[in-house]
């Protein structure tokens, strides 16, 4: 199957928390013998800091809008399926109208569209109900989301989309694993996100709060947007951490912490690929508390949660090496067998091939069933 796919970026990270998601979902859905060109725009001065200048699973296509936009749709049709991605950060609602025309009169490509902010999203389509994608949502044939579980699912349905599937990140085990780091590398806690307004009160409240309770240790932040606030003489800021140092980073630290955004908090069923990068490192992690962690890792005995600074300040504080240790080899192991990256393209993969059934179904008027795509 070719698929044509509209997304922020795979070979930047830079201002683009999805690029890891990208990268996971569509090498995995190349070994399955997807031929894959992904478009992104020049934008944010993602381009000039790539970490990536190309994969051998996709084709990628930098393109600049407003002009190169209908060369891209050209080139898109000639595809089975055209995939667009939430939060491109260029031209979203224009793609999202557009995107549909792509689709011929013989039922193919298969028109999908894969939200990798589902809340945020949910919360555009509520707000403004005369939206590109509020009013084209029907035209789509499959919604994917990478979180959310059956409460997004239900919602997007609600919504008009004809079906919607959750395709949660993942671990790649080719890229995060267990490596050594030398004693001088090593921090106790380390916490990596850009500085977002719906997370930065959660960041202060959480693990800036533990590091003034903690003088003693070692914390490291990574992220954008850090350098201008004031930080915790303990806190050691990184600055921009591009994917290739994730692994070696997350093996650094005697405890990974995540801190979820408030709406992927509040909405829960969102693990964020740095739970799934830490656990292919063996890291041990700390999580802050949303719907729908045990459904992913077994509390206290995988993953921790902690709900405020005191609880992190103890779990650090009372945890040992050696059940801190346990405690990463423990998810790891989860992570490998229940939550690769292998696992999830495999599930995109029996969507998407079903979906060329509904999408035929969708250009007779037929209603499409469900299960043809679940």
């Amino acid at each position: 199957m070719k698929l044509f796919v509209f997304g922020s970026s795979l070979l930047s990270c830079y201002w683009n928390g999805a690029a890891t998601y990208y990268r996971g979902i569509y090498k995995y859905l190349h070994r399955l013998g997807y031929e894959i060109t992904f478009a992104e725009p020049d934008i944010y001065q993602r381009w000039e800091h790539r970490d990536l200048d190309e994969v051998e699973y996709a084709r990628v296509i930098r393109y600049r809008s407003p002009e190169g936009l209908g060369e891209m749709l050209r080139w898109a049709r000639d595809a089975d399926a055209v995939i667009k991605h939430s939060g491109i950060g260029d031209a979203d609602d224009w793609l999202e109208d557009h995107v549909p025309e792509c689709r011929g009169g013989g039922g193919a490509p298969l028109i999908v569209y894969w939200d990798v902010d589902a809340p945020a999203t949910l919360a555009r389509l509520r707000s403004e109900p005369e939206c590109a994608l509020a009013r084209r949502l029907p035209d789509y044939d499959l919604v994917f989301t990478y979180g959310g579980g059956a409460a997004v699912e239900r919602e997007y349905r609600r919504l008009g989309a004809r079906a919607c599937r959750n395709i949660y990140n993942g671990l790649d085990p080719e890229t995060h694993f267990p490596v050594r780091v030398g004693e001088r590398e090593r921090a106790d806690l380390l916490f990596t996100g850009h500085r977002l307004p719906d997370r930065e009160e959660r960041v202060e409240d959480i693990f800036l709060a533990a590091a003034r309770m903690l003088p003693h240790r070692n914390f490291v932040l990574g992220g954008l947007g850090w350098g201008d606030r004031e930080l915790p003489r303990n806190v050691r800021w990184l600055g921009h951490v591009p994917s290739r140092e994730h692994n070696r980073l997350n093996c650094s630290a005697d405890w990974v912490l995540n801190i979820n955004r408030n709406s992927m908090a509040h909405t829960g069923y969102s693990p964020p690929t740095r739970i799934f990068e830490a656990a292919g490192g063996g890291a041990a992690v700390i999580t802050d508390l949303w719907p729908g962690i045990a459904d992913f890792f077994s509390p206290g005995n995988e993953i921790m949660t902690a709900a405020n600074a005191l609880e992190l300040v103890r779990i650090v504080e009372r945890t040992s090496p050696d059940d801190r240790r346990a405690l990463g080899l423990a998810m790891r192991q989860r992570a490998l067998r229940e939550h690769s990256y292998e696992v999830r393209a495999r599930l995109a993969d029996r969507i998407l091939s079903g979906g060329s059934l509904a999408a035929r179904q969708i250009m007779n008027h037929k209603p499409a069933p469900l299960e043809a795509v679940s």
